[in-house]
This record gives C-alpha cells, structure tokens and sequence, in this order.
C-alpha cells in the first residue's frame, strides 16, 4: 500500500515505515503529526484518486529529528573584473517516519 501525500507544498510517494526527510515542520522532535493532503492511494489493485484530495484519507507520521540538508554551494565570479564571491545555504529538514494509512 503507497499513498501520494502533499506535504509543506511538495507531494511524496510515501509507504509504511518508510522514513523521508521534508521542509522542516513546526512540530517537537517525537512527536506525531498527520497529513490530510491525500491525492492518491493505492492498494495492491485498488486506486483511489482524489479530486483534488481523496475524501477522509489521512497519513500519520512520527517526527524523528530536525536536521540540515547537504550545504549547497553558490559561487559568482565575473571574469577579468577580479570580482569572486562564495556563499554556502544548508535548508532546514525534518525526518519523519510514516506510520499509519487512516481512512
């Protein structure tokens, strides 16, 4: 069974007990949280999809840490002027683990 959830404005492919790294959240580390953006869900030969959300879906997940993406390297440079500039960005993302299909 996989459902397709729209989470912090990105949609996810999501399973059970699969653990998936979204824009952070504003939920405590531990905590659950639940989804109810659910645009389709699949099991085995059955789909259900949702127009534009499939009606009393829901998807729980468990909070398991907040953490920095991979740092992301910006640099601009414009030839023969001597101009160089370096700059780094690290997006703040939370780990969550799915738990549970409702509905």
């Amino acid at each position: 069974m996989y459902a397709i959830v729209e989470i912090a404005g990105q949609q996810f492919k999501v399973k059970k007990d699969q653990k998936i790294y979204v824009n952070r959240l504003a939920t405590e580390e531990g905590g659950e949280v639940e989804f109810d953006q659910v645009l389709l869900r699949a099991d085995g030969n059955k789909i259900e999809v949702g127009a534009p959300v499939v009606d009393g879906a829901k998807v729980k997940a468990k909070v398991l840490a907040h953490v920095k993406a991979d740092k992301i390297l910006v640099f601009k440079k414009k030839r023969r002027k001597g101009y160089q500039k370096m700059n780094g960005h690290r997006q703040p993302m939370t780990q969550i683990q799915i738990e549970e299909f409702v509905g």
